[in-house]
């Protein structure tokens, strides 16, 4: 579903038929020790970006917001972790990366390397 900040988000979820008005993230909603989430969030969400980088369908991302200085300013802090293996992943935007699952991505991979050393 597109968000308020125009991305398109599947954790996204709103409804506005028949006079509902019913906008959430349902990351956030999953998580109890997230701030309450307000739809400016979207404008500085990672979790479109990732998602539109990463179809790892292994990862499961948890989104927490937490309130800056004196409350004026919200920090997105988005954590990924394997479902398969269980171990968090370092850069959700590249995912968990096996080598022994697909041998190919490390020949492309190292493809890339060279390319960029020359």
């Amino acid at each position: 579903m597109r968000t308020p900040a125009g991305k398109e988000c599947r954790h996204y979820y709103e409804d506005f038929h028949r006079g509902r008005e019913i906008q959430e993230c349902r990351l956030v909603k999953a998580n109890p020790e997230s701030a309450k989430w307000h739809p400016n969030d979207c404008f500085r969400c990672p979790v479109p970006d990732i998602l539109r980088a990463n179809a790892d369908p292994d990862m499961e991302l948890t989104l927490t917001i937490k309130k800056g200085f004196l409350g004026l300013t919200r920090k997105l802090d988005v954590t990924a972790r394997s479902r398969r293996t269980g171990e968090t992943i370092a850069d959700p935007h590249v995912g968990n990366f096996d080598p022994e699952k697909n041998p190919g991505l490390e020949i492309f991979r190292k493809a890339l390397e060279d390319d960029d050393t020359t």
